[in-house]
């Protein structure tokens, strides 16, 4: 039995308003050819398909024609259950087509945890793997609300809630492993934050539960369950060094704080009910990088990838201790006629500076649009003899804006 895990495709997703149409289609035919290659017989998707609850029919198409694909391939089955990004109605609303091209989906929970245990079966219509798919569990799935309960209170019952559910579906997974006169392996699947999980800057990984509540230990998964494959991290790893509790992570850099992580997906191989598993790296379908540093760094880092002739898309952070109002234009100037393509550029020095003319006591809730201006023009030391007619060009703007605006 050889089984292939992945997770958090997040179909649909923008960078910084960059469509990303492409690199997702190259993932998923990289992920087709790897099933066939591998000779994959079931494909766990561990939540997050999509990106939002309403994703564009760019990304519902590539996840239906992939699913199209699948079912002609070797693999026999595929069990994809809800992330905290799926839409429960939207997943299961082909549910009972695509069941008859052996795609199992379990979208949220259900009126019994009988729903989520699938008893998957070779062609020959002998079982041979158990699967507690437990999609995204919701706070009202796993506890009663009440209005005067502390945050550590939430936090408890959240956590006992959820092992509850799982020792539920546990017990059944085993008593359908106890009915059959083979031994079985059981793979559970879930789509949450583990304590100690690991995450990155920009990566988008939410909290689950208003706080940071439910952030749920290794002890959470009955011994019933010979793998666990995880979803809702975006970094590979162990859950508390456990080697059969993992998360794969996302198949392509959610954001530029994981430009330099190795994506993979995970292969578990089972003798009997011990699994072995092996990570399988995903190709870079498009290469993003953050430069940062001082202007002179920054532009010979841009100079070097224009010589380069390399396709990148770019964040730049600009940590310099010179004002450089005019940077975007600058970096424009340097990439210009080349494959680069800026998305971001921050500038932290110019950030500093507004925040210090800010005073103390201020926040920009307590600051109308036209103080931030005031702060602006401060910040960037501009001659007061030059305030006056800024602040009428400004105020010329905001007023065309919002007319623009009230006749839209």
């Amino acid at each position: 039995m050889r089984i292939l895990h992945t997770s958090d495709w997040h179909l649909g997703r923008l960078l910084y308003n960059q469509r990303r149409d492409a690199e997702f289609s190259a993932f998923l035919a990289w992920l087709l050819q790897t099933l066939v290659a591998q000779k994959i017989e079931v494909l766990l998707v561990a939540g997050d398909v999509f990106d939002t609850t309403t994703p564009p029919h760019s990304a519902q198409s590539l996840y239906y024609e992939f699913l199209h694909q699948v079912a002609q391939s070797p693999c026999r089955h595929v069990v994809i259950i809800g992330g905290n990004h799926d839409s429960p109605t939207f997943l299961e609303a082909p549910q009972a087509l695509l069941r008859s091209l052996n795609v199992h989906v379990v979208a949220t929970v259900g009126a019994s945890p009988q729903e989520e245990v699938l008893v998957l079966k070779n062609k020959a219509g002998q079982a041979e793997l158990i699967v507690a798919a437990v999609p995204y569990l919701r706070e009202s799935d796993v506890r009663q609300v009440h209005g005067d309960e502390s945050p550590q209170a939430k936090a408890q019952q959240v956590i006992q809630g959820v092992q509850a559910h799982y020792a539920r579906v546990a017990s059944i997974a085993e008593s359908e492993r106890q009915r059959l006169s083979t031994v079985v392996p059981v793979v559970a699947m879930g789509h949450l934050f583990a304590a100690g999980g690991h995450t990155l800057d920009d990566d988008g990984v939410r909290d689950l539960y208003v706080g940071g509540l439910g952030q749920v230990s290794a002890t959470v998964f009955p011994d019933t369950f010979d793998y666990v494959a995880l979803g809702h991290l975006h970094v590979p790893q162990r859950v508390q060094q456990q080697h059969h509790i993992r998360y794969s992570g996302s198949p392509i850099p959610m954001g530029f704080g994981e430009a330099n992580q190795q994506k993979i997906v995970h292969i578990v191989e089972f003798s009997g009910r011990a699994p072995s598993v092996e990570t399988i790296p995903i190709p870079v379908f498009q290469r993003l990088q953050r430069i940062q540093g001082d202007w002179s760094q920054i532009q010979q880092a841009l100079q070097d990838l224009v010589a380069s002739n390399a396709s990148v898309w770019l964040e730049v952070v600009y940590e310099g201790e010179d004002v450089l109002p005019d940077l975007r234009v600058a970096i424009e100037e340097v990439v210009a006629g080349s494959q680069l393509k800026i998305l971001r550029i921050k500038n932290n020095r110019v950030a500093e500076q507004i925040l210090q003319a800010v005073q103390a006591q201020e926040t920009l809730e307590d600051l109308d649009e036209y103080e931030v201006f005031d702060r602006c023009l401060q910040a960037h030391e501009v001659p007061k003899t030059q305030q006056v007619r800024l602040r009428q060009l400004y105020r010329e703007t905001l007023s065309a804006l919002l007319e623009a605006d009230s006749q839209a």
